[in-house]
């Protein structure tokens, strides 16, 4: 079987152009099924245009996306319900409980039994005793539990996450991360994750891209960018990749 087939998504010299210049800039990558990988960059490097148009909505100037062996945006009603998207900056509608806010993204994916899957999920979540209680109401982190509950809804192989654990305690972010991980070993999910927590990045990504102003800058496993930097964290990496820093100069 060919790389194609086996990868969960396929990036390909993929641009976008705005009037204002160009957001994307002929990236290209592969993401092997069941892997998970960190989509690093400063404000502006491109993760969230790239991540727009690998979720079917924004419609790139050229190049191309495929998710699942779907070409996205084209053919994204093929796969949108094998794929899902978390973000803390996607607020829920407040006036609805948590139980009525995953009702209708449930019925939105076909889950089945969407009962049993609410109730699945919060007690997996410790979403029990929040289930009735309006989405405007929750705290920060009882709004994340929520957001990664509807993102777990259908069970999804292809996950996107947007700063995952933004503004969380250390402590909640951690229990984040762990059902995260728990959910890919137990459904060989697919998980492209954007973050500026690097200690996120480097407890969960097998691997990391890191963008700066629309390209990919580089892309290898934590340690590979470790050894390359002459780094001990991603953090220093990441700034010297922003900051203009040469391997060789960082060595």
């Amino acid at each position: 079987m060919d790389a194609q087939n086996t990868s969960a998504i396929v990036v390909d010299s993929l641009v976008k152009r705005y009037k204002t210049g160009t957001a994307v800039d002929g990236i290209s990558f592969r993401l092997p099924a069941g892997s998970v990988t960190g989509l690093l960059g400063g404000n502006g490097a491109g993760k969230t245009t790239t991540i727009a148009m690998i979720m079917g909505l924004v419609t790139p100037t050229s190049g191309t996306v495929r998710v699942l062996g779907a070409e996205m945006p084209n053919e994204r009603y093929r796969v949108l319900h094998r794929m899902n998207f978390e973000s803390p900056y996607v607020d829920l509608p407040m006036r609805l409980t948590v139980r009525q806010n995953l009702s209708v993204f449930a019925q939105l994916y076909a889950v089945p039994d969407i009962e049993g899957r609410i109730r699945e999920l919060a007690a997996d979540l410790d979403l029990v005793d929040l289930l009735d209680r309006p989405s405007g109401k929750l705290s920060a982190g009882q709004k994340t539990r929520v957001s990664l509950a509807k993102s777990l809804l259908n069970r999804p192989e292809v996950l996107l996450l947007d700063e995952p654990t933004a503004s969380l305690d250390p402590d909640t972010a951690d229990w984040v991360r762990g059902r995260l991980e728990h959910f890919r070993h137990t459904y060989g999910a697919t998980i492209l994750l954007a973050s500026h927590n690097m200690l996120e990045v480097e407890r969960l990504c097998e691997r990391v891209i890191i963008m700066k102003r629309g390209k990919v800058e580089d892309d290898d496993t934590p340690a590979q960018l470790l050894t390359r930097y002459g780094r001990e964290t991603l953090e220093d990496v990441f700034l010297d990749v922003a900051r203009g820093r040469n391997r060789e100069a960082a060595q």
